[in-house]
């Protein structure tokens, strides 16, 4: 009898990484129980912490992307590249995978780069409209490459594409969270208007500061709110909600299936999974696109929505003046979040997990 397929996953470095990879290891695992996962990481990074919570192991590499903001802190990077590769050699004398999946973020790079150098089969998911530079390196030897969108024909070999869209975490697809259920793990209040604030799993600088600017009008308006800070604002925000009340405030929301079943209106940024779950659950949304993403692959995200009339798009430079305003116009306006849910509600993609197990398997 055939021993289980071992597979190892790598990438990560932000929530838009991490959670398909979870959902494509619980796919795999749903389809063929006696499959063995690992992940692999970059040390110090949010996928040390997030794949130990799904169930999973996870080994970290000492790794660190191309510093586009300060030259100086790229010395060490060829060190590090050289060091990483002999921790993945090791790892795969001991692991002995028979196939890789790559996420993207820098950690795939030296992981699929192996075992393209093995012969083991490789795969590749890019979540973005505009493919990553590792991705884009690798895609050439690449088994396959499941992509979100079409049109990416221009970053990978047309007969590698196989288009499936986002893999969305299964506890959103599948949620059966009521609203009410929502508002009170929220301690909120069910007659009024709730507006959900994320920034992405390490928040989002101009849309805190929006956020935080626009509270009292938000309370004048009789509207709530659940607001995702990200660490580096949380104390911050906390602090500019303290006293007033309908704010629920915290750095980072676990249970993303409440905040979603809560939400009346979302305010997000335009990252390709952040899009892939407000589809899921077709709420009427305000993206606000981060605009130093690679290629600015936020603002053509957004804009495709905006195109079909799936969702607003407040840009970053204006959102400490527009944000509110917009968000304010729209909870006033009933008919225009109905069109809004109308229109994302058939952009759904709720199985792209299943078929992209189902190819590697």
């Amino acid at each position: 009898m055939q021993m289980g397929k071992r597979i190892v996953i790598a990438g990560g470095g932000t929530g838009g990484h991490i959670f398909p990879a979870i959902a494509i290891a619980n796919a795999l695992k749903k389809l063929d129980p006696t499959v063995e996962i690992l992940f692999i990481g970059a040390r110090g990074k949010m996928e040390m912490e997030k794949v130990p919570q799904a169930g999973y192991q996870i080994e970290g590499l000492d790794i660190a992307g191309f510093n586009r903001s300060s030259l100086i802190k790229n010395i060490s990077l060829p060190f590090k590249l050289v060091k990483s590769f002999f921790q993945v050699r090791s790892i795969f004398k001991r692991f002995r995978p028979d196939a890789a999946i790559g996420v993207g973020g820098y950690s795939s790079f030296p992981v699929l780069r192996l075992a393209q150098q093995k012969g083991i089969p490789t795969y590749l998911h890019e979540s973005n409209s505009f493919a990553g530079k590792s991705n884009q390196l690798l895609g050439k030897n690449a088994t396959r490459i499941f992509v979100a969108t079409d049109g990416m024909e221009k970053f990978f070999p047309a007969e590698k594409i196989l288009v499936t869209g986002n893999p969305v975490r299964a506890n959103i697809v599948n949620s059966t969270v009521s609203r009410e259920e929502a508002i009170s793990f929220f301690g909120l209040d069910p007659a009024k208007t709730t507006i959900l604030s994320i920034g992405g799993s390490l928040g989002a600088k101009s849309i805190n500061e929006a956020v935080e600017a626009g509270l009292p009008m938000l309370e004048q308006n009789g509207l709530q709110l659940v607001w995702q800070t990200g660490k580096p604002f949380a104390e911050r925000g906390k602090q500019a909600a303290r006293g007033k009340t309908g704010f629920w405030v915290d750095e980072f929301i676990s249970q993303m299936d409440y905040a979603y079943a809560a939400a009346d209106i979302i305010i997000s940024r335009a990252g390709a999974m952040a899009i892939a779950e407000i589809c899921v659950v077709k709420k009427p949304a305000v993206l606000v696109p981060y605009p130093f993403a690679a290629e600015d692959h936020q603002t053509i995200n957004a804009g495709r929505l905006v195109e079909k009339g799936a969702a607003l798009m407040v840009k970053d430079a204006a959102a400490k003046t527009d944000l509110v305003n917009t968000v304010v116009a729209l909870a006033k306006n009933e008919a225009q979040q109905q069109e809004l849910k109308n229109k994302i509600a058939s952009l759904a993609v709720t199985n792209a997990d299943e078929v992209i197990a189902k190819n590697i398997i």
